[in-house]
């Protein structure tokens, strides 16, 4: 289930990738640029995700939450330089460092996991 959706979720931040970048190429901004730029190099992410939990290389658990922090990461850093650059407001104060530290803790468990799936253990 997590494999489906990492799918799901690495097709969507695709998707709103390129539509913000379209929407910054258009006068949305550096900062509209800025986070299309992160939801569009995360989205490969993702999916690659998804292939580590089925090949067993990363845990299921761990798989779990590193598709969470990096959604949830996104959802702040992304969203709030989104609505700064559309609504000329944050999302909440803080919301983008909140965010980037989000990311930075996702990337640190995604490295810690390799040591935590079935094909690890056998090692």
């Amino acid at each position: 289930m997590i494999e489906r959706l990492a799918i799901l979720a690495g097709g969507l931040v695709g998707a709103l990738g390129v539509a913000a970048s379209a929407r910054a190429s258009h006068g949305g901004g550096e900062n509209l640029a800025i986070a299309a730029e992160f939801l569009l190099f995360h989205a490969p992410l993702l999916l690659a995700l998804a292939a580590l939990v089925r090949s067993s290389l990363v845990g299921a658990r761990a798989g779990a939450l590193v598709l969470a922090l990096f959604l949830l990461g996104l959802a702040l850093f992304s969203g709030d330089l989104a609505l700064r650059a559309l609504v000329g407001q944050p999302l909440f104060r803080m919301a983008a460092p909140l965010g980037g530290g989000t990311l930075i803790l996702a990337w640190l468990v995604l490295a810690g996991s390799a040591f935590t799936g079935e094909k690890n253990r056998d090692r």
